[in-house]
């Protein structure tokens, strides 16, 4: 390929990516994606500024012993960390079933279109 040549396939491989993004597949990929990813991502924000709130505003709720040492604070704190790791959970498993097969799709198209 000579240097003319390069300017040339990049813009070829440009207008692909253009075509690519604009195609129904990406889009409906795209849109699939927002709607999973946004309402979690919103509920979890809600569940944690709760947790903020609950420890700036409602010190007595937040301190109520519910077992020995064990109070109502603790327990909600701990349970951020765990709706962490319930919503990784549940994000990689909706990926690998829903999302990776349909990017890998329009991935393998468009680099057979390339070849």
């Amino acid at each position: 390929m000579s240097d003319t040549d390069l300017p040339r396939a990049a813009s070829a491989r440009g207008e692909q990516f253009v075509a690519v993004q604009a195609s129904p597949e990406f889009q409906e990929l795209r849109s699939r994606l927002r709607r999973f990813v946004f309402p979690l991502s919103a509920l979890f924000l809600v569940w944690y500024f709760i947790y903020v709130l609950l420890g700036a505003f409602a010190h007595d709720f937040m301190a109520t012993k519910v077992w020995g040492d064990i109070n109502i604070g603790l327990i909600i704190g701990l349970g951020q960390f765990l709706s962490t790791f319930l919503i990784t959970a549940i994000y990689v498993r909706w990926a690998n079933r829903e999302f990776d097969p349909r990017a890998e799709a329009i991935r393998a198209k468009m680099e057979g279109d390339a070849s």
